[in-house]
């Protein structure tokens, strides 16, 4: 096992500085990417659920929004356990819009090679911003293209709403034709057996499981999954 002594890095937690580092286990690192059929269908309480599962490492590469209330934040006040370790945001955009507009209005323009994965031993679940097909600059580059530049599985989520069949249809057609690995399914609310069947079949993806409607969201409620999605 080929180790070595680390200075301090960007994206390394300041309590770990210096210490041993295996690069083979950086170079397999698991890279989990947390991405969903669109907006507000549960990517982050998803994130923080699969990293406390995981005890996994959490970043998320772009954040866009309330920068003292960030998805990363959020996550954090959420997870139980001490092993998971949660990197900082490359991109920390002020409005809570598409990447590519919050970008714009901050003077910035998002560059997927400023993009680089932090440095990790430990399985790391990246959380995406808004579906596959946002846009985060006016160069033609989308969620989907970091994905696929981090050479990242991706866990889809879905959620039922009318039109949910086609975005999560679409979706899956869309990392397919990329070639990017999938995990699996995550579906995200009361079950709807229907939607579910056509869904599985057509795609062939694995459902790797359900989060439940919760009244509240907490540490608990966070903590009740963990057995459940474990074995991911």
């Amino acid at each position: 096992m080929r180790q070595i002594k680390l200075p301090s890095v960007p994206g390394w937690d300041r309590k770990t500085d210096a210490k041993t580092f295996d690069f083979e286990n950086y170079q397999g690192m698991r890279k989990l990417f947390i991405t969903g059929i669109g907006t507000d269908v549960g990517k982050t309480v998803a994130a923080a659920i699969l990293t406390e599962a995981l005890e996994a490492d959490y970043w998320k590469p772009i954040q866009s929004g309330s920068i003292t209330d960030s998805d990363k934040l959020t996550v954090q006040s959420l997870i139980s356990n001490t092993k998971s370790v949660f990197h900082p945001e490359v991109y920390s955009l002020t409005q809570p819009l598409s990447p590519h507009a919050a970008a714009e209005i901050d003077g910035v323009e998002i560059d997927l090679s400023k993009i680089i994965l932090p440095i990790s031993n430990n399985i790391l679940i990246i959380e995406g911003a808004g579906g596959l097909m946002v846009p985060l600059n006016y160069k033609g580059d989308y969620v989907i293209d970091l994905i696929k530049a981090l050479d990242a599985e991706a866990i889809l989520i879905s959620r039922h709403y009318l039109g949910s069949i086609n975005h999560t249809l679409l979706s899956a057609e869309a990392l397919k034709n990329r070639g990017i690995a999938v995990a699996g399914i995550l579906f995200n609310g009361a079950e709807n057996v229907a939607s579910e069947k056509v869904i599985l079949e057509t795609t062939g993806l694995k459902m790797l499981g359900r989060i439940d409607e919760e009244a509240t969201i907490n540490r608990d409620t966070i903590l009740s999954y963990k057995t459940r999605f474990s074995g991911i």
